[in-house]
């Protein structure tokens, strides 16, 4: 039986004796006959290398600085040598481990064509004789079939329908990198070419830093290359914020929805029945007074007198056209409009106007924007008939018009308000900032609001109005092209540039943000003066529900 299995595989060469190999021994390592562990005798090596370095170079220092000979030894430094020369020869030959590992293990030459063949057979024929079936059958059995194959791990993986990032050995190294200050966070998008990457490893660096989780923080869903150098930097992740919808509001006889990023509560819904009441009433009117973004360089000069040169040069009408077409080339939408200047001693300080559907940036309250205008001035009105406050707003006309006179205006004169002579302009303004990708720091101007109310048609009928003076907003560039924000433009039908009339779709949204806010300020003082607003704000702000259990 034995020769009649070995005939099937191959002819038996030589009778010699063979060595018995067993199925589960491991072959022997030239690492195994170090007297300590491999990372041990690594680490002492090293160190032992290292410390040899460092103790020679110290002494030979030493000698330099005193002019002793560098022949001349002592016993410390030869035992220094001695200890460099054997911890480079170990390190020499760590490195090339598996190479000498190689050389030591291989066999003979002559030992391939006979050895090995011999002893595959044995280890074969032993396997198939502890089989508990009879001879006859284990001839012809076939060997047990292959373990199946270990499941390749992704960089994601999905736990309770979450998606979880999974962080390779090479992520793992990059965050120690950034943990130890080796690596700077804001490098990694161009260091890893991957802004999802770069975003996930700076994530988890941060956590490891501070100690704090991020857990609710979603990373997954977001196009990150989109915020890259113009949104946002060193990103670990995105703020969920609910977008609602208030409407359809009815201005200049045109329809739109308008989306509203908030989170507080009740807000769209105010805004919405405000929206209501001045579509039950036949729409509102918006009329944009003025179309100017201004910037305030300051020029300083040796003297007043080059200063005040300059100032009657650039308000000379004749040369006006001279300076525009300057201006006009450092822009494609921006359009210069006129130009006012001021002296302080040295200092001209002027103030460029111009059209432009682009951003602008200042954030700060100026009493030179509520009185001038900034951006895009525009009022708005609406007549509401009585009928539509009584049943609508449930409240009357005559007190909405004596609330609004002593509140929005008596009120807020007493406050020394600054441009915010209305009830909450400025939180109808900010979620539609923030839902269309403005800027939502430009709240400050773009919230300058005085709301007029007054009876008319007998008293019968209420006339409100919203003027505001500085409305910036723009419809390209910035957060306009994110993916949410440009589609809540394109709600309103006024995404990017227009093709017909530069900066006609920054004009259409000023109008909408008034129109929006002329339906959250009607709302809002028609719950004040029926005593709805605490009532609502009990049942809807102070909710007992818990949000982050009902969200995971």
């Amino acid at each position: 039986m034995e020769a009649r299995r070995r005939s099937s595989t191959k002819p038996v060469q030589s009778l010699k004796p063979t060595k018995t190999v067993s199925v589960d021994e491991d072959l022997t390592k030239a690492s195994d006959a170090l007297p300590l562990p491999l990372h041990l005798s690594n680490a002492v090596f090293f160190t032992l290398f290292f410390s040899a370095v460092y103790f020679l170079l110290s002494h030979w220092r030493e000698k330099i600085r005193t002019s002793t000979p560098l022949s001349v030894v002592t016993f410390s430094e030869i035992i220094a040598i001695l200890a460099f020369v054997a911890s480079f020869i170990y390190l020499l030959g760590f490195f090339g481990i598996d190479f000498f590992q190689s050389l030591i293990l291989r066999p003979q030459p002559e030992v391939w064509n006979s050895e090995d063949d011999d002893e595959v057979a044995d280890v074969l024929l032993r396997k198939e004789d502890a089989r508990k079936v009879p001879c006859g059958q284990a001839l012809d059995c076939s060997l047990p079939p292959l373990p199946p194959p270990a499941p390749i791990v992704t960089v994601q993986k999905v736990v309770d329908e979450k998606p979880v990032t999974v962080l390779t050995e090479e992520d793992e190294e990059i965050i120690k990198s950034v943990v130890a200050g080796t690596t700077p966070s804001y490098s990694l998008e161009s260091k890893l070419g991957d802004c999802k990457r770069a975003a996930a490893i700076r994530r988890e660096a941060l956590q490891r830093l501070t100690g704090k989780s991020l857990e609710g923080l979603p990373l997954d869903g977001f196009d990150y290359e989109s915020i890259l150098g113009q949104c946002c930097e060193m990103p670990v992740g995105y703020v969920q914020i609910p977008v609602g919808i208030a409407g359809p509001l009815l201005i200049n006889g045109r329809e739109y929805s308008v989306p509203m990023a908030t989170t507080e509560g009740c807000l769209v819904a105010s805004t919405n029945r405000g929206c209501k009441a001045i579509h039950l009433s036949g729409g509102a009117t918006s009329t944009l007074l003025r179309d100017g973004m201004t910037r305030a360089p300051v020029v300083r000069f040796g003297t007043a007198k080059r200063a005040a040169d300059l100032k009657l040069y650039l308000e000379d009408p004749d040369n006006f056209d001279t300076l525009a077409v300057v201006f006009n080339r450092s822009s494609r939408f921006g359009r210069l409009q006129g130009i006012k200047c001021a002296i302080a001693g040295k200092n001209l300080y002027l103030r460029f106007t111009c059209t432009t559907g682009n951003f602008c940036s200042d954030k700060k309250p100026a009493a030179v924007n509520w009185i001038e205008g900034r951006g895009k001035s525009v009022v708005c009105e609406a007549i509401i008939k009585g009928d539509v406050v009584r049943k609508v707003l449930k409240t009357t006309v005559e007190s909405l018009v004596e609330l609004n006179m002593l509140k929005n205006l008596t009120g807020s004169a007493m406050a020394g308000a600054l441009g915010g002579f209305n009830a909450h302009a400025s939180n109808i303004v900010t979620a539609v900032y923030i839902a269309t990708g403005q800027d939502p720091a430009q709240n400050v101007e773009s919230s300058h609001c005085i709301t007029m109310m007054e009876a008319v048609n007998d008293g019968k009928d209420l006339h409100i109005s919203v003027t505001m003076p500085s409305i910036e907003v723009g419809t390209v560039g910035g957060g306009t092209q994110l993916a949410s924000q440009s589609a809540c433009l394109n709600l309103l039908g006024v995404k990017g540039a227009s093709k017909e009339s530069a900066g006609a779709n920054s004009r259409m949204l000023a109008a909408v943000v008034a129109g929006a806010v002329l339906a959250g300020e009607l709302s809002l003082m028609s719950s004040l003066a029926a005593g709805q607003l605490v009532k609502s704000h009990m049942k809807y702000n102070r909710s007992t529900k818990d949000v982050s259990k009902a969200s995971s």
